[in-house]
């Protein structure tokens, strides 16, 4: 892909209508792990690991704006009762991770939680192949690998997702603006390996029909697409839990 420079986008009076960084941090959960992903000279990023085979895939997982890692520690069980190791890492300023956070920091971190995670995984022989998945916001880091690192993963999961840069855009001049999605939208579409898609019917913050849309521009011919009736933008995974686990088991297990 060609690079592109998305340094306007962090600007500060931008990254405060996108970003909610929150200090949230946990004590361990039994079985799992934490670590730190350093992504500059004393910078790192908070993790928490959830292994459950060496055989097992992996799940590597960028959550939404408001989100922290150890949120999740209540559904990581549910990707480990399915057969799925998951690994979720904080942005900067969440978790207790240190930094500030911002657009282009969060695709070039992306990449050395990638690499921290396949030495995490090789350190303990585990052998399975990795995929990556992006809720809402997520879907910024989850886009950067696998448009630009498709050869260190199995696929793409995106769950209330869109093909935009959304609020991330909002306060550049028009031209500007539309030179970055128009570079943006043009990577999402060039993602050619298996992909997932998952989506609530009732989403009005990433209205179904981008999700839909997003699906069909994806130049992968083995795509998958699961909306769930009734579902909106953050009560998905509860309203439709059976099918959205379902789907992530059928597709890392294809």
């Amino acid at each position: 892909m060609t690079s592109v420079d998305y340094s306007p986008l962090d600007r500060a009076d931008i990254s405060m209508n996108s970003f909610y960084p929150r200090r949230n941090w946990t004590a361990t959960p039994d079985g799992a792990e934490d670590h730190v992903v350093t992504v500059k000279e004393g910078l790192t990023l908070s993790c928490r690991y959830f292994p459950v085979g060496p055989a097992s895939p992996t799940i590597l997982f960028f959550y939404g704006n408001g989100e922290t890692a150890a949120d999740y520690d209540g559904i990581a069980p549910l990707y480990n009762q399915i057969g799925v190791n998951f690994f979720v890492a904080d942005y900067r300023g969440y978790g207790r991770s240190d930094g500030t956070p911002a657009f282009s920091d969060m695709l070039s971190d992306a990449h050395q939680v990638l690499a921290s995670l396949r030495s995490i995984l090789a350190a303990s022989q585990y052998t399975g192949p990795i995929f990556v998945m992006g809720r809402s916001m997520g879907r910024h880091a989850a886009f950067e690998l696998a448009a630009n690192a498709p050869d260190s993963l199995g696929g793409l999961i995106i769950e209330s997702g869109r093909p935009t840069l959304g609020q991330f855009s909002h306060g550049l001049d028009s031209g500007q603006a539309k030179s970055l999605e128009a570079a943006y939208q043009d990577k999402v579409r060039s993602i050619n390996m298996p992909v997932l898609v998952i989506h609530g019917e009732m989403d009005t913050l990433a209205p179904v029909q981008d999700a839909v849309r997003m699906y069909q521009e994806f130049s992968s011919q083995d795509k998958h697409l699961l909306t769930v009736p009734g579902a909106g933008h953050n009560d998905l995974l509860y309203i439709g839990v059976n099918e959205y686990f379902s789907a992530i088991r059928d597709f890392v297990f294809a």
